[in-house]
């Protein structure tokens, strides 16, 4: 068990991918297992750099990412070395078609207690917009297959707003998520993003009036099953949010590990080379695997932070931040715009303000 100190959290980036999505713009490589004993042993070598710093420290909170990490074995390796509070939410990212009976079973003894699965859709012709190679009943029986492995805790992402996705679809997709035994959703619209196949390809969301009326009906679905929406893009039964992306929102520190991984330390932000055999290379030899480095001085680092933090339904005490006046004269006009409300010093979104967070940001950063 860690003793007890400040939060912070943990998150492990496992690039392998049976196949990369045309949509996917983080750094993924084929899934060959010659790489595998490569990438743990730069896990372990970087963890071994790494590891004084969480001294004094509580992980509350582990998340493996990718890629596709429960393709990975080394997972438990990993967990045996990272001391942790009894109650850390472990979380492993899993796709429909790479998950069988004995892999749940493998990742609860190994101590993995929430899922986040890449559902996307529950209607075929949405996976086959999407290039997806499960199909819609092969993540139903996953979701179903990690409930009876003994997960309590399953996360689905859920993707909208794709290429002439049509309204009776995504209609069937929310009406089918009663009889799954679910208690965190993940909604995203589908985003462009450069150097995707998507992208050179042009292709393009639907938009317009329609992707509205697609998230409402999510919306209005979500709460009647009982989904509670706790930021933008993400909707949790009873006492079911992230614990670790709630961290992200509200700047807990954590350390990244792997090729690309991100963290955010003691107010800098820095991330590892995004290329497996160059990460693993400059970790044999000594040296650090960063390649990026940035550290926001005032106000921009409190500008970002509260940015960042009005992305939770809640929204921020503001006696928090050392505002300067600008930021304050940013919220009133935001507010006269009816983007942003208030009570005494806790700022939030309005249900106006969440269609329009990007001009929110945009104008308080």
């Amino acid at each position: 068990m860690q003793t007890a100190g400040e939060p912070c959290s943990i998150y492990f980036h496992i690039p392998f991918c049976t196949k990369k999505c045309p949509y996917c713009h983080f750094y993924v490589i084929p899934n060959r297992s010659l790489y595998h004993p490569q990438l743990l042993e730069a896990l372990h070598l970087e963890w071994e750099r790494q590891s004084h710093l969480l001294e004094n420290k509580a992980i509350t909170s582990i998340y493996f990412g990718g890629g596709t990490p429960i393709l990975f074995d080394g997972i438990k390796d990993l967990l045996e070395w990272i001391p942790r509070e009894n109650d850390c939410e472990i979380t492993v990212e899993a796709n429909p078609e790479d998950a069988s009976d004995s892999t749940f079973f493998k990742l609860r003894e190994w101590g993995v207690n929430r899922l986040s699965i890449g559902v996307q859709s529950l209607d075929d012709r949405s996976l086959q917009t999407l290039e997806r190679i499960h199909c819609a009943e092969k993540a139903k029986q996953a979701i179903h297959n990690a409930h009876k492995a003994g997960f309590q805790n399953i996360s689905i992402d859920l993707m909208y707003d794709l290429p002439d996705q049509s309204e009776e679809g995504w209609r069937y997709t929310l009406d089918s998520l009663d009889d799954l035994p679910i208690q965190h959703i993940s909604l995203y619209n589908l985003v462009i993003e450069p150097h995707t196949s998507f992208y050179k390809r042009q292709i393009q969301p639907c938009g317009g009036i329609k992707s509205l009326r697609l998230l409402d009906a999510a919306l209005k679905k979500f709460e009647k099953s009982g989904f509670t929406r706790y930021e933008i893009s993400a909707f949790a039964k009873v006492d079911r949010q992230s614990r670790h992306n709630i961290g992200y929102w509200t700047a807990r520190p954590f350390l990244g590990f792997g090729p690309s991984a991100y963290s955010y330390w003691n107010g800098e932000r820095f991330r590892n080379i995004a290329n497996l055999h160059r990460y693993a290379r400059a970790l044999k030899e000594g040296q650090s695997p960063i390649d990026f480095t940035e550290t926001l001085s005032y106000p921009a680092n409190v500008k970002e932070l509260l940015a960042v933090q009005l992305r939770l339904i809640e929204g921020v005490d503001i006696r928090t931040f050392a505002l300067p006046e600008s930021t304050m004269q940013a919220l009133t006009k935001l507010q006269g715009q009816g983007l942003l409300e208030h009570s005494a010093h806790q700022w939030r979104l309005t249900t106006q303000g969440t269609y329009f967070y990007d001009t929110v940001a945009t104008e308080i950063i």
